[in-house]
């Protein structure tokens, strides 16, 4: 199903969606950035206090807001005709990676509520390797989208 009275808005529309998907980026880069740092300081320290502080207003003011304005203007491309071809692969692999975004923005999200708790259960390690996550992601979508090699 497409709607016809979006393609006049198409540049407009990618762009919006290119805006919020740069600003989602940017934050699943930055908090389990943060997490590392904060696995390094002492429970209940000054710094900790901080940390949970910025990654509040992290996940809260920019990644929130970003992630359903990606979503929204994704779903408005996907409305638009001519955009996607159902019947070629590249569509399926930049799936993979919208979702692979998402379900990490929600696991972020829950940590981030245990860190608030300071219940972290994850070793720094951990944070450092789920931080290369967004970047495979990432990868996977830019080539589907502009080779789109399937």
């Amino acid at each position: 199903m497409t709607i016809d009275a979006l393609a006049p808005w198409y540049v407009w529309i990618k762009s919006a969606h290119l805006i919020g998907t740069f600003a989602w980026m940017a934050g699943l880069f930055y908090l389990p950035r943060l997490f590392v740092y904060h696995c390094q300081v002492e429970v209940g320290s000054a710094q900790s206090e901080l940390f949970k502080v910025m990654e509040r207003r992290l996940l809260r003011a920019i990644m929130n807001p970003a992630m359903i304005w990606t979503w929204t203007f994704g779903t408005l491309l996907v409305l638009t005709p001519g955009v996607v071809d159902w019947k070629a692969g590249w569509w399926h692999g930049k799936m993979l990676g919208l979702l692979t975004m998402t379900w990490l923005h929600h696991d972020l999200g829950l940590a981030r509520k245990a860190f608030e708790r300071d219940a972290n259960t994850r070793s720094e390690r951990t944070w450092r390797i789920l931080n290369e996550v967004p970047t495979l992601a990432l990868i996977l979508i830019v080539v589907m989208v502009i080779a789109k090699p399937f």
